[in-house]
C-alpha cells in the first residue's frame, strides 16, 4: 500500500513535522503572543551552533505568532534589512495597512469603494522609525501585533543596531511588537556587549545544545508514524544514538532510513543502518566540511589542543598545549567562538559546540 511522502526534511530552515527539545521556547512565546499585556518573552534572543534548528525555529514561532492574529516578518541580517522588515511589513499588513503609500481607509459608505476615505501618507518623508510607526499605528487600530524574527545576526551590520535601537523606543511607547533574533553564539554576544543596545542584555535568552536522547527518539517515532508508519524499536535505538542530540542529524537520519524502502509499513534495523551511513556522510559533506575549510591553520591548532579534553577545556590548558601566550591563544578563541565551533562555558572555559565536530578532527589526524 502506498504511504505518505518522506516526512523527514533534511534541508536548511524548512521546518519538521515535529520539533524534538524545544517546546518549553515554543510554549513561552505561544503564550507572550496571546496575553493582552506586554511579556518579557516578546523580547527574545536565540544562540546555536549550525545545524541546531535555529532558523527552522523562527520559522515555526513567526507561525504559531499569525496563528494568532500578529503580523509576522522573517528577515536575514544583511545590508537592506531595515528596508526588507518595512517592504515585509506591508506585504504581510496589505489588508490592514495600504502597500505604497502607507494608506489606511477611515470610512466607508454603503457603496465601498466609491465612498471609500483614504488618509495618505508619503513613504518617502521621514526616517525608517517614523515610517514604521506610521505602520505600527495603523495596526494598533486592529490591536495587531508585530513579529520581527532576524537570522544569522550580525553584531557588526549598523542596521542591525539600529533596529536594535528603535524596537526599544518602540516597547517604550507600548506598541503592540515582539524582536525574535538568532545567531551563532560570539554573533549573540558581541551584539549583547553593544553600549547602543545594552537593554537586549534583559531580553529572554536560549541558547540550542544538544536535545536530550528522550525527546529525540519521541520526536523520531512521532515523525515516522505521521506518514504512516512505523519503526522498530532496535532501529529507533541506533537512529538516537547516531543522532546524539543534533536536530539537523536527526532529520537527515530519519530522511535516508525513510528511503531505504518507502512503500515498506515498518522502518527496519537495516534500513536505519544504511540511512545512518549515507546521513553521516551528507552531515560531513554539508556541515563538517564546510566548517573545516573555512579555518585557518592557527584555528586548527588551537582545536586540536583541546583534543585531549572528553568534554569541556580549559582555556589555561589549551594555552599551555599550543606553547603560546594566552593573548595569542585568545586571538583564535574569538575566532571560533565566530565560526560557532566552540562555545563558551564560563570564563575561561571552551567546549566544542558543533556536534560531531571534535569526532571529525580525530579522523583528520590519523
Amino acid at each position: 500500500m502506498p504511504y505518505e511522502e518522506n516526512p523527514f526534511t533534511p534541508t536548511f530552515g524548512e521546518v519538521p513535522a515535529y520539533m524534538a527539545g524545544r517546546a518549553q521556547l515554543i510554549g513561552d512565546m505561544i503564550t507572550a503572543f496571546e496575553r493582552s499585556g506586554r511579556s518579557p518573552d516578546l523580547s527574545t534572543v536565540i544562540s546555536g551552533a549550525r545545524g541546531t534548528g535555529k532558523t527552522a525555529l523562527l520559522s515555526l514561532i513567526a507561525e504559531e505568532a499569525r496563528k494568532r492574529g500578529w503580523i509576522a516578518v522573517g528577515v536575514t541580517a544583511l545590508p537592506g534589512m531595515l528596508e526588507d522588515v518595512e517592504e515585509r511589513t506591508l506585504e504581510a499588513a496589505e489588508h490592514l495597512v495600504a502597500p505604497d503609500v502607507e494608506s489606511r481607509i477611515t470610512g466607508i459608505g454603503i457603496a465601498q469603494i466609491v465612498n471609500a476615505e483614504w488618509e495618505h501618507s508619503d513613504r518617502a518623508r521621514g526616517n525608517w522609525r517614523t515610517r514604521m510607526n506610521r505602520i505600527l499605528d495603523a495596526l494598533a487600530e486592529t490591536d495587531t501585533g508585530l513579529l520581527i524574527a532576524v537570522d544569522e545576526v550580525q553584531p557588526d551590520l549598523d542596521e542591525m543596531i539600529q533596529l536594535a535601537a528603535v524596537y526599544q523606543h518602540f516597547v517604550r511607547e507600548g506598541r503592540k511588537v515582539a524582536l525574535l533574533m538568532a545567531g551563532l553564539p560570539h554573533s549573540i554576544s558581541t551584539l549583547l556587549q553593544d553600549k547602543t543596545v545594552s537593554f537586549l542584555r534583559r531580553s529572554v535568552s536560549h541558547h540550542l545544545g544538544r536535545v536530550d536522547n528522550c525527546e529525540i527518539e519521541d520526536a523520531f517515532a512521532k515523525t515516522v508514524r505521521s506518514g504512516g508508519r512505523t519503526i522498530q524499536k532496535k532501529a529507533l535505538n541506533k537512529a538516537v544514538r547516531a543522532i546524539n542530540g543534533f536536530p539537523f542529524m536527526m532529520q537527515l537520519v530519519g530522511y535516508r532510513s525513510w528511503e531505504q524502502d518507502p512503500l515498506a509499513p515498518k522502518v527496519t534495523v537495516e534500513h536505519v543502518e544504511l540511512g545512518i551511513s549515507i546521513a553521516e556522510k551528507e552531515l560531513k559533506a554539508r556541515v563538517l566540511d564546510s566548517t573545516y575549510r573555512s579555518l585557518s591553520d592557527g584555528d586548527i591548532r588551537f582545536l586540536r589542543a583541546m583534543l585531549a579534553d572528553e568534554g569541556e577545556s580549559r582555556m589555561a590548558d589549551i594555552v599551555a598545549r599550543m606553547g603560546v601566550s594566552a593573548s595569542y591563544a585568545g586571538q583564535y578563541r574569538n575566532r571560533l567562538l565566530a565560526h560557532g565551533a566552540i562555545g563558551e562555558r564560563r570564563r575561561g572555559v571552551v567546549a566544542f559546540e558543533l556536534p560531531a565536530f571534535r569526532d571529525y578532527l580525530i579522523e583528520q589526524e590519523l
